[in-house]
């Protein structure tokens, strides 16, 4: 659809994920060209319009993470430029980066959510909570950052108030959810049709009471174990968890490729956590992985998959 024109690869950026949308994005550009496409990669600041316009940019490639590229800003001006583009559009992106708002659409409509509360920034400088409602451990998170920024396990008061402290750094809301011990699982979504599922098995550091799938887990090799076809799993939790990973992406009103996260409890009860509306594309990243593993995909026919489902979706 898009062989033939210049294609935008949008990168970078200012947020607190920009290393990995610098990986992200050189691994989608380089597929693209390996697919015969004409491709520019944008490093995202104030002067890309100009630079869209500049490099004649026909379609863009969306490869941001975090904050600007992935919260609905970037969907907006790509929107007024009149530029197709892949991934979600301005209203889906947000809700997707904000995990209270896509919590409450993903409990509107029946689908599994941890227990969570929320603490603002001004009740936490007037009143801190010292003990979590549902007890320790508690997951604490910002509210809009992504790749497990700021995002940290407490097993005891002191611990709490550490954690409150550095997910402040990030965020003026911070959600409180309840620890739940279990497996951790990705689905990867394109369109409206589940490619598969992983398990994620992040090993344990020295120092950790807990080990978790954070930031150091996801960009350092070596330091998780990816399953793309788990053990002990059966069928049936399979068939479920892919099914409500799509129900979540369309409650948000998500496109192109997505990640559904989850963790499975010992109950072999899936909990719903997230709809990343732009997952990692690196060479660690899971989606890459599971859409070889289950569909026999290379990145290139991956990625090409993708630009095809670029559109405007304002006015178009």
């Amino acid at each position: 659809m898009y062989k033939g024109k210049r294609v935008g690869v949008l990168l970078g950026g200012p947020s607190s994920e920009r290393e990995v949308s610098l990986r992200s994005g050189q691994a989608v550009a380089a597929a693209l060209r390996g697919r015969g496409y004409d491709v520019v990669e944008l490093d995202l600041d104030a002067e890309t319009p100009a630079k869209l316009r500049a490099a004649g940019v026909e379609v863009v490639y969306n490869a941001l993470h975090g904050k600007w590229g992935e919260d609905g800003c970037v969907q907006g001006l790509l929107e007024l430029l009149r530029l197709p583009y892949t991934g979600s559009g301005v209203t889906a992106s947000a809700a997707g980066m904000d995990k209270v708002i896509s919590k409450k659409l993903f409990e509107s409509i029946g689908l599994p959510v941890p227990p969570y509360s929320l603490v603002d920034r001004v009740e936490y400088e007037s009143t801190p909570p010292q003990t979590p409602p549902y007890g320790f451990p508690v997951v604490v998170k910002p509210a809009t950052e992504g790749s497990s920024v700021g995002v940290s396990i407490a097993s005891d008061p002191e611990e709490f108030a550490a954690a409150l402290a550095a997910a402040f750094q990030w965020d003026d809301r911070i959600i409180l959810e309840k620890y739940i011990a279990g497996r951790e699982l990705s689905v990867a979504v394109l369109g409206a049709e589940a490619l598969g599922l992983a398990e994620i098995r992040p090993k344990k550091l020295p120092d950790e009471k807990i080990s978790f799938y954070d930031y150091h887990h996801k960009y350092t090799k070596g330091m998780t174990e990816y399953i793309t076809h788990p053990d002990n799993l059966d069928d049936t939790v399979v068939t479920r968890v892919q099914t409500i990973a799509v129900a979540a992406n369309e409650a948000i009103g998500g496109e192109g490729i997505v990640r559904v996260d989850f963790l499975l409890d010992a109950q072999n009860r899936p909990w719903l956590l997230e709809v990343n509306t732009l997952p990692g594309m690196t060479e660690l990243s899971l989606v890459p992985m599971i859409a070889r593993d289950w569909r026999g995909l290379s990145m290139g026919e991956l990625v090409e998959m993708v630009l095809a489902t670029a559109r405007l979706k304002v006015g178009s």
